[in-house]
């Protein structure tokens, strides 16, 4: 065995090494999301009677329980863990594939990975140190959490801190079941990701028609576990062995599949070619990469407008004539000049519309960043050397980014129209308006490749910056100048009582054309990666 893990320290320490900006942002990320709500918790529910008021309304309110899961308690405490609990362990499943995937099928698919396996590196040493840096990051942001919430709590802060932990390190064992099943690491994130996503269906439906979380359904997903630990309410430490259970038996699943393999090889390979229809350009070939990867986010985004637009009625009642919630949802879903229940179903309508765009970002990057994986892969030599330039090669990938992110953000308000059952060309003109600023960061992303693609990961630091300055940031109430750092704040937020300005999105569309311009420039006089 000890011959199966050797050279597992130092595929650690390397693996920590490439991580140190990745990871940081991802804890940073995970934590701030729920470090960030109790003192708006505690500025909106700051009396008992608001709080006992807002676990009433839950009970009658399926729709924003299919969203956040029922509440099991009235104290702040409580009211964190309810409010941001099933999305702190959504992103640290999200960390825990990335860091996964990157260090094991990432490793073998650039060749890099057989390369070490000529050294004195153990067979299972790979795989060791991908799940050990995945637990190195979440045991990271748990302690960030616990200690974060300690003044609420010593054991709900513990609980809660160690459900997100377990959470991620779950999906971390699934990853790398995924990582030994698929040949790319495209398809493993794929999966795992339709695997998160069918976590959070599941819990959102059982939540939907159960108030107490007891449908089976919630029980099925690993986030309706996480809520049924209950930090902040009559803990239940016996949830979290189902987690041990669950990650050890994928772990011993992902082992056994890793000792039936060779390096690069895998139990599901690609279909073998002649692929069907023509391949005429670098464009057509960039669409045929691209189009499954575009065709999930397009389905997600439909359904998540859906949702969100069938939950506009039941955010407004939770509401309810309460100012202070008012305030942060109308910061965050722009002013109207008139007041109203109307108004503050724009707000919110504006408040999910910005919400999805800010996602529609991480796309954007991931299809910009498409590029180095093709350049570091080697895959992009072979087929400049013909008659391709750079240009039409980048050309092709830049322009289902950018399209295929204007396509994922008219779903959405299609969706949200759909959902709410009103004005679904006002919802559409939402989400569309914010599109200026996803195509800046896709165009920053593009620059980072074409100047800089060692660098190019930091695009999703900047995309995670713009998420977590427009997610809690007005909750937080910080200052308009640290929030105008996000291009999103820059834009009028629709639908609302008044006529838009034009400007920002011109100005915005604008820079995003010459930080694209700037980007295929460098990208034209560099040498390519090795």
């Amino acid at each position: 065995m000890n011959a199966q893990l050797a050279g597992t320290g130092a595929l650690l320490r390397l693996a920590l090494r490439r991580d140190r900006v990745m990871a940081p942002v991802w804890i940073l990320v995970v934590a701030m999301l729920v470090l960030s709500l109790p003192g708006s918790l505690e500025s909106v529910y700051g009396t008992a009677a608001e709080r006992e008021r807002l676990l009433a309304t839950m009970t009658t309110n399926g729709s924003l329980r299919a969203l956040y899961g029922p509440v099991f308690g009235d104290s702040i405490g409580a009211l964190t863990a309810w409010r941001g609990g099933v999305f702190a362990g959504l992103l640290a499943g999200v960390m825990s594939l990335a860091i996964v995937v990157r260090h094991t099928r990432e490793e073998e698919e650039s060749g890099r990975q057989e390369l070490l396996s000529a050294a004195m590196v153990g067979r299972r040493a790979p795989l060791t140190a991908a799940l050990l840096a995945a637990l190195t990051a979440n045991a990271a942001a748990a302690p960030l959490v616990t200690a974060g919430l300690a003044g609420r709590g010593a054991a709900g802060a513990l609980a809660l801190g160690l459900g997100i932990g377990a959470t991620g390190m779950l999906f971390a064992a699934l990853a790398a079941i995924a990582a030994q099943l698929t040949e790319s690491a495209r398809l493993a994130k794929g999966l795992t990701g339709a695997f998160i996503g069918a976590a959070f269906v599941l819990r959102a439906a059982g939540d939907a028609g159960a108030p107490d979380g007891g449908s089976a359904l919630t029980w099925i997903s690993p986030l309706g576990w996480l809520e049924h630990v209950r930090a902040f309410a009559a803990e239940r430490w016996w949830v979290l062995a189902l987690f041990a259970a669950a990650s050890a038996a994928q772990l011993a699943a992902a082992y056994a599949l890793a000792a039936r393999r060779d390096v690069g090889m895998s139990f599901l390979p690609a279909r073998p070619g002649p692929a069907r229809g023509r391949l005429g350009s670098a464009g057509a070939l960039a669409w045929r990469l691209q189009r499954g990867t575009l065709l999930g986010w397009s389905l997600g985004f439909l359904v998540a407008g859906v949702v969100f637009g069938g939950m506009t009625d039941g955010a407004t009642e939770l509401v309810g004539d309460n100012a202070k919630t008012r305030e942060i949802i109308e910061r965050m879903g722009g002013e109207a000049d008139q007041a109203g229940q109307g108004v503050l179903t724009d707000a919110f309508l504006a408040t999910m519309a910005g919400m999805l765009a800010m996602v529609a970002a991480l796309y954007i990057v991931s299809a910009v960043l498409r590029l180095s994986a093709e350049e570091s892969g080697q895959r992009a030599e072979p087929l400049l050397a013909n008659a391709v330039g750079r240009l039409r090669w980048a050309g092709g990938h830049l322009a289902v980014a950018f399209g295929g992110s204007a396509l994922i953000l008219l779903l959405a308000g299609l969706g949200l129209g759909i959902g709410h059952g009103e004005d679904i060309g006002g919802a559409v003109a939402a989400t569309l308006g914010q599109l200026p600023a996803v195509w800046v960061i896709g165009a920053l992303a593009a620059l980072l490749h074409g100047a800089a693609p060692r660098f190019a990961v930091a695009a999703w630091a900047v995309a995670g910056a713009g998420l977590a300055l427009g997610w809690v940031g007005p909750a937080l109430n910080l200052p308009q100048a640290v929030l105008d750092l996000s291009p999103f704040a820059h834009l009028p937020k629709l639908p609302g009582g008044q006529d838009p300005s034009w400007a920002p999105f011109f100005a915005l569309t604008a820079l995003a054309a010459a930080l694209l311009a700037a980007a295929l420039t460098a990208l034209r006089r560099r040498d390519l990666a090795a």
